[in-house]
């Protein structure tokens, strides 16, 4: 390369790496040498150089479901408009997957990760790239145990109890719940209403039903606190069990997107009517839930806004990072004596709102 552009290898390697002072003459020879010899700059080699991969991993437990979809799309404009890429996994909440997810990304070099952790054992994955000091943000997902790690969450609590209280105003006092969380019914039950939000998404949501049902003196029926894991099928069956087992119920709060459109589908095979027999709640309002009818009462959640949060906190962090004497890790900064100027861990609540439609209404009368 040198040689075809008449200039010395030390020039020629400034040019190409972006680094040093060069001459406008001798910086036009390098670059048409380069184009004549087809040559393509070693993007590793410039990383380890610079220090910074411009990229950022983004990991979430299911891209095809619109929550994540849209969340990661604001990353994605985010990210890229301070001029990053992203790296995207999809984990099915699986542990192992998770792992390797992490692994591949500490192997990339990412500047910084945004992920959706599958639960409280994602900790031991994370734990060695918090201590090594790299900046990331935890996504709709809060964990306990990182209380250094910023998260970027939703009242997922309060929205809930919104929720169930609009049930309980329409005079409903047999109010199922449809939850991913619900065996873990007997330990909720004691959970506060400011504790809430430190469970994951699901569980917050329940203790909010809990807590409603508390406010206005309504015993909860642990019968009535359905189980079904993500999936639309099984919700399906959940409700269809429900309906059949207590014919009483009257209303049904939903904690997921997937799981409303399986009550809906039960509600449907089951020929009640909506809302003159059964009142439904779902949560996060999807674009079918306004072409069903009655279109549905739903909690609709900041998921655009949440992803862009958790990009714009990242890209803070990243940048907190840079300018660390050394660029060090966190422990070997705080060994020596020489801890960088990092702002504490910062948890975000972002505001959903309940959305009333027709699918909610009086209770039935006799």
């Amino acid at each position: 390369m040198a040689g075809v552009a008449g200039v010395s290898t030390a020039t020629a390697g400034r040019v190409l790496g972006g680094y040093g002072k060069v001459s406008e003459t001798s910086r036009r020879k390098v670059e048409e040498a380069a184009q004549r010899l087809g040559y393509r700059a070693n993007g590793l080699a410039r990383s380890l150089i610079q220090g910074s991969t411009e990229t950022i991993g983004v990991i979430v437990t299911d891209v095809g479901n619109s929550f994540f979809a849209s969340a990661v799309r604001a990353i994605a404009d985010e990210v890229r408009a301070a001029g990053y890429e992203m790296l995207l996994a999809n984990t099915d909440a699986d542990p192992q997957t998770e792992q390797r997810a992490l692994r591949m990304m500490w192997e990339k070099r990412v500047d910084g990760v945004i992920i959706a952790p599958q639960g409280s054992g994602s900790v031991g994955h994370l734990r060695p790239l918090v201590d090594d000091g790299l900046p990331i943000v935890l996504l709709d997902r809060p964990l306990a145990t990182l209380p250094e790690v910023d998260q970027v969450i939703i009242n997922n609590t309060s929205c809930a109890r919104s929720a169930v209280n609009h049930l309980i105003e329409l005079g409903h006092r047999h109010i199922a719940v449809i939850s991913e969380a619900a065996h873990d019914f007997p330990r909720l039950r004691s959970v506060t209403l400011a504790g809430g939000d430190a469970e994951r998404p699901s569980a917050a949501r329940l203790v909010g039903y809990l807590a409603a049902l508390r406010r206005a003196g309504i015993d909860a029926d642990e019968d009535l606190v359905v189980h079904s894991p993500y999936n639309r099928a099984a919700a399906e069956r959940a409700v269809l069990g429900l309906l059949r087992r207590r014919p009483e119920v009257t209303a049904i709060f939903c904690t997921d997107n997937v799981l409303t459109s399986g009550a809906v589908a039960a509600i449907q095979r089951s020929g009640r009517r909506c809302p003159d027999d059964l009142s439904v709640i779902g949560f996060d309002d999807q674009d079918w839930t306004t072409l069903v009818r009655p279109q549905l009462t739903v909690v609709r959640q900041p998921r655009y806004e949440l992803g862009s949060a958790a990009a714009h906190r990242l890209l803070q962090r990243i940048e907190e990072r840079r300018s660390a004497p050394n660029n060090r890790s966190r422990a070997e900064n705080t060994a020596s004596g020489d801890a960088p100027k990092i702002q504490e861990a910062q948890r975000l609540v972002l505001r959903g709102r309940l959305i009333k439609r027709a699918s909610t209404g009086p209770i039935p009368p006799g």
